[in-house]
């Protein structure tokens, strides 16, 4: 049974979702700013599958523990799937939220609202200390709105728009999102490979 997992990211709003999906488990949750002295990975793989199987393999041979790592993509229809697995640096190295989102407006502002549509994607990966990834992933569906609105979550929550609700995932409570998000859906699945361990 796995007592103790990390979670490969320095991005903090993906330990607090991560862990709050991950509360019924009894296992402790380690963050990976815990650990500053922890060389960052190279995300250089093509797809989301091998940039999150290399963060968990990583850091599992290093710490020889248990690891969770994801990555997670915008895949916009009328970009043909950008940003992608170029999600999180769309505007450049060092970017931030804002510019991200700067940047996909200014690429979408002629487009007509039915031809905005996107999806969000998260692959989980779950490695064991040996190096054993399974993977798991999620996804939901949405509109690329014209303008930010909202201001809970981060990255891209501000213009991704749920036409169920009426929101985007930035106006949205950060228990609804934990419920639909595409990093919930691949979490669950995660959980039920963590159970199996």
């Amino acid at each position: 049974m796995i007592k103790e997992i990390i979670v490969a990211t320095g991005n903090k709003h993906k330990v607090e979702e991560i862990s709050e999906i991950l509360k019924g488990l009894d296992i402790k949750v380690i963050p990976m700013t815990s650990f500053p002295e922890y060389p960052e990975t190279v995300e250089d793989g093509a797809v989301l599958e091998e940039n999150a199987s290399k963060k968990a393999k990583e850091a599992a041979a290093f710490f020889k523990k248990w690891v969770i790592a994801d990555d997670t993509g915008l895949e916009v229809d009328f970009l043909n799937g950008e940003p992608g697995v170029y999600s999180a640096r769309y505007a450049g190295e060092n970017c931030s939220y804002q510019d991200n989102n700067n940047k996909l407006l200014e690429k979408l502002k002629d487009v007509p609202y039915e031809k905005r549509t996107a999806k969000f994607r998260c692959v989980i990966a779950v490695s064991s200390p040996e190096g054993e990834v399974s993977l798991a992933d999620g996804q939901i569906f949405g509109i690329i709105s014209g303008t930010l609105a909202g201001v809970n979550g981060f990255g891209y929550d501000p213009v991704f728009f749920v036409p169920e609700y009426n929101k985007t995932f930035a106006e949205l409570s950060p228990e609804v999102k934990n419920k639909i998000s595409h990093r919930a859906k691949a979490l669950q699945k995660a959980k039920e490979i963590i159970k199996a361990k």
